[in-house]
Order: C-alpha cells, then structure tokens, then sequence
C-alpha cells in the first residue's frame, strides 16, 4: 500500500507477543505488504530470532508471562540490538511510556487499536530509519571527501580502455560478485563503484563509500561495526557501523590496503558469515551487503611482505578490474578536460576558459600522473586564474615519456592536429604532409 510508504515492501518485521490472536491479526495485517514477517510467542523464543536474522522493526508486547517487553528490549539493546521496537500495551499510564522510551522503544501504541494504526507506525519507524542512515552517510561522505566530486556516477570517455570497463562493469554489475578495483590514484574507481551500485539489483538502497585510509586505526573497527554504549572512553550512546548503514545495498571499501591487520581478520569473517559483531556486544547481527573493494597498491607485494593477510586477498580477488590510467585513454582527456570546464565554471560561478588548438595538444602530450583528479585540478585552477597556467603551455610542461614508442608519439601527434582542426581529416592530412587514405586506415585502427 503506498499510502504506507515506498519501504515497507521491503521491510523485515518480529512480531512478539504471547496472544495468538493478536499475532494472527498483525500477520494478516503486515504479512502481505512486506517482504518478511516472523513472529514469536514469547521473548526467548524472539530472541533466538533475532540471532538468526536481521529485522528492521520489532512489535512487542509489554505484558507477557515471565518478562515484561521493556525490560526485554532494555537487555536486548545492552548486548547489541538496534532496530526500531514499536510497543503495544493496554495500559496507558504515564510510567509505562517513560520507561518504554528510555528502554528505547520509538513508538507506542494502544491496544485495541486499528490496522491502519500499526501500519502507520511502522512506515514511520521506517522513514526515521531511512533519513537517519541518508543523513549519516551524508555527513560521512562529506567528512571523507576533500572536494566535491564532479561526474562521479559515469565513467566518462570513448576510448577502447574505457569502453572495456564499461561492458565488464555491465556484465558483473547484476551478479552477487565481489569486485576488486585496482589502478593508479585518480583514475575513478570510485566512479566505477558506482556505476556497480546503480547497475545492479541493489541500486535503490544505499551506496555507502569508505576510505579505509581516512579513519584513524584505533576508530576503524568502530566507524565500520559500530559499537555499545559504554564499550570505550567516549562511547556515550549505541552506534550503528557502517555495515549496518549499508544494509541491503553496497559497501565500497577504498584503500583497502590501508586497513590495519586486526581489521581485516574481522572482515574476513564478515565476508565468510555475513555477520557483524559491533565492538562490545555479545551478538551478531546479520547482515546484507554487496561488497566492492578497491587499491591503489600492489596487493600481491604487501601479502609477500606481511601487511596483507594472504586468505582476506584471495577472498577479496574473485573479480578484478584494473582501471587504465588517463595516458592510456587517447582522446578522453580532451572530452573530460570539456566536462570539467563547464561543470566547474557554473560552481565556481566564473566564466570558462578558451581550450584552444595549443591547450590541447599541451593535453594529449601530458603524461598524466595525477590521472582525471590531475586533471580536474588543473581545470579548476586555471578558472581561477582566468587561463591556463604559463607552465601549462610553455616549454618547463613535461612531454610525453622518453620511453614512449615510436607507435604512441605518432598517434598522440595525429590526434592532436586532428583535434586542433575539429575532426577534418582533409585538413589534419594538409598538415601533416600525408595522404587522407592514411588518417582515415590510422583512425580505424586505432579506433577512433
């Protein structure tokens, strides 16, 4: 039913309460209009099942025989239990809802009441969930990243490199497959990973980025687990981990080589049983990701060195996807270097600056180290200075690399001219001294 919210299709619900009638009713209710209902007779029995899997909202009864319901969600969330409980009693005393909300109840409803009472507190128990994961994964993303990133869902360029990866990406997008992202810095991979995300079956839930780098090593296991009130000096509430934000979506670990060894033999066994241990509970918590990981560095040489566990590697490796450096990309530097331009002048609110026949060629000899983020700071810079900078186009601009082949020198040359004369091949071949037969068989095997 839509008027109860988008989530609810897709929610998990407990139902506890010791009447089966009660529990017969919220079934019928609930059951045909959210993907998985389980319900128990008394709180041992929800307990067990909250050990075998994970639910999004738990229905609980107060009064039952032997424990009441708030003293068992209290117990509940000491040792690691942080889905929304909406609580359900016949007494409506003042006492009893204090206690419910400080045992951590969201909501509270009054037995007898309607379906659409339920429902409704349970869509809200959703949305709160909802837009408090959105809100944290936002604040984290914006702590993590040191500038806004531009065109980070595409993978922009029609070289054959990034064509390759675009059709693997296709391909491995819709399997359940771990991906392992592998290339120099800058050259996307977090782009990639999201291209992962929004082509697979997971892209309506979240999409959460981690660079393992950025968290200090005493904080990583908390940031990525979450913890317990209490669990260490300056744990003042129970926090939900990374993990359990990215639930039912896709977890990108970046610099996964920067991950202390502890951490890693923890999320060896996240990988292995899809569970989570938050740092001071006794339980855990299942789990439902889709794991891309990605690494600058040489994995293979850091297990031969020991800062790689060798079991976590192969583990980790069943997909790789070697992202080409922006050198290797031909003519794609010169369509991102346009993207940036436009995309940063109306941020910046600064008029572009001219790429003009020599900005161009500057771009094709260039080497790249940096690869796009380079790129796109070279762009940004030169808005500001209001032109491209003198070392840009001058002679102190590295050329290409003295171990370039003969092969490569003349392709970036042809392509140049063909870029500073807009694509006429009659003119580039002018130019060059050559016939138009050779541009054109040049072209077509370079696949241009």
């Amino acid at each position: 039913m839509p008027e109860f919210g988008p989530w609810l299709a897709q929610a998990s619900i407990l139902v506890v309460d010791d009447e089966p009638g009660m529990r017969n009713f919220l079934v019928r209710t609930l059951g045909p209009r959210c993907k998985r209902i389980e319900e128990a007779a008394d709180t041992d029995e929800a307990s067990r099942k909250l050990d075998r899997h994970h639910f999004d909202v738990v229905i609980l009864d107060n009064i039952m025989p032997g424990r009441n319901g708030v003293d068992w969600l209290v117990e509940q969330r000491s040792i690691g239990f942080y889905a929304d409980a909406i609580l359900m009693t016949a007494y409506a005393d003042l006492e009893t809802a204090i206690q419910a909300l400080r045992a951590g109840a969201v909501d509270f409803v009054l037995k007898p009441f309607r379906s659409n009472q339920i429902l409704n507190a349970v869509a809200r128990c959703l949305d709160r969930m909802r837009l408090q994961r959105e809100n944290f994964v936002l604040r984290y993303e914006l702590r993590a990243t040191s500038h806004h990133i531009l065109l980070r869902d595409k993978l922009i360029g029609e070289s054959p490199a990034i064509r390759r990866v675009r059709e693997t990406i296709a391909r491995v997008a819709p399997l359940p497959t771990t991906v392992l992202l592998s290339g120099e810095s800058g050259t996307g991979k977090e782009v990639a990973a999201r291209s992962i995300h929004a082509l697979s079956d997971r892209a309506e839930k979240p999409f959460v980025p981690v660079n393992c780098a950025a968290i200090p090593p005493d904080m990583i296991e908390s940031e990525l687990f979450g913890h317990l009130k209490g669990s260490f000096t300056g744990a003042e509430t129970n926090r939900e981990g990374l993990f359990m934000h990215a639930q039912g979506g896709t977890l990108f670990l970046d610099e996964i080589g920067e991950m202390p060894l502890a951490t890693q033999s923890k999320l060896l066994r996240v990988l292995e049983d899809r569970r989570v241990r938050p740092v001071g509970a006794e339980r855990e918590v299942p789990v439902d990701l889709r794991f891309v990981f990605a690494t600058n560095a040489d994995l293979d040489a850091q297990v031969r060195q020991g800062n790689f566990r060798p079991d976590l590697f192969y583990r980790i490796n069943v997909m790789q996807l070697l992202l080409p450096p922006l050198r290797e990309r031909d003519g794609d530097v010169l369509e991102l270097a346009g993207l940036f331009m436009d995309k940063l002048s109306q941020q910046l609110g600064m008029p572009p600056v001219a790429i003009d026949a020599n900005v161009r060629a500057a771009l094709l000899r260039y080497r790249w180290p940096g690869n796009v983020r380079e790129l796109r700071n070279l762009v940004e810079r030169s808005l500001i200075l209001g032109a491209f900078p003198d070392d840009f186009q001058g002679q102190r601009f590295p050329p290409a690399s003295a171990a370039s082949t003969l092969e490569d020198v003349e392709r970036r040359h042809i392509l140049a001219v063909l870029q500073e004369v807009g694509g006429n091949r009659d003119e580039a071949a002018r130019r060059l001294g050559i016939s138009r037969k050779t541009i054109d068989r040049k072209c077509l095997a370079w696949n241009v």
